[in-house]
């Protein structure tokens, strides 16, 4: 998408319809499996969806635009050939404290199985099965983490919440992890 004016709260706006805009964000929502190019401006867009303004309904015409004018680009699946899907995690440690760098990692790790799931969920929509994806991360300790289903006392301060990546392991969903 062009850039333009910044995405905002507009506090002095006029109010529009909630149920249009949702709608709207819904439809750009079901298109991102397909064209991921406007998965942050969508995802912008459904800040700002408790009480949205005129001008965030025009940022949400303007992505339609966008589509419009884009129609040949996107993610194409043919049925007849089948593709391999390998996914791979890395994590940036510029805004984490250096005893961090670990929990950054699996974090990121589980944040990868979790949009690999959602994926695999949208790829059975479009006819294809895949029983194991396999993800790659560059953190000895991540892997360590994830493939070992008991709670030590040097993981207890991560949330809750990143753990799901031991339970998909455990029941092999999400495929390997190298």
């Amino acid at each position: 998408m062009a850039p333009g004016p910044k995405i905002g709260v507009d506090p002095s706006g006029k109010v529009v319809d909630v149920r249009t805009n949702r709608g709207m964000i819904g439809s750009l929502m079901y298109l991102t499996s397909s064209q991921p190019y406007i998965t942050f401006s969508t995802c912008l867009c459904t800040r700002y969806q408790s009480s949205p303004k005129e001008s965030h309904l025009s940022d949400l015409k303007r992505i339609f635009r966008c589509l419009k004018g884009t129609t040949y680009l996107g993610l194409w699946y043919p049925k007849d050939i089948g593709f391999e899907l390998t996914t791979f995690s890395d994590a940036d440690h510029t805004g984490c404290m250096l005893d961090r760098k670990n929990e950054a990692e699996y974090v990121a790790t589980t944040s990868c199985c979790s949009q690999v799931l959602w994926m695999r969920t949208q790829l059975r929509d479009y006819g294809f099965k895949y029983d194991k994806i396999p993800i790659y991360c560059d953190s000895k300790s991540a892997i360590a983490i994830s493939v070992n289903p008991v709670q030590h006392t040097k993981t207890k301060h991560i949330d809750v919440r990143y753990h799901s990546i031991k339970d998909n392991v455990e029941k092999d969903l999400e495929g390997e992890l190298t």
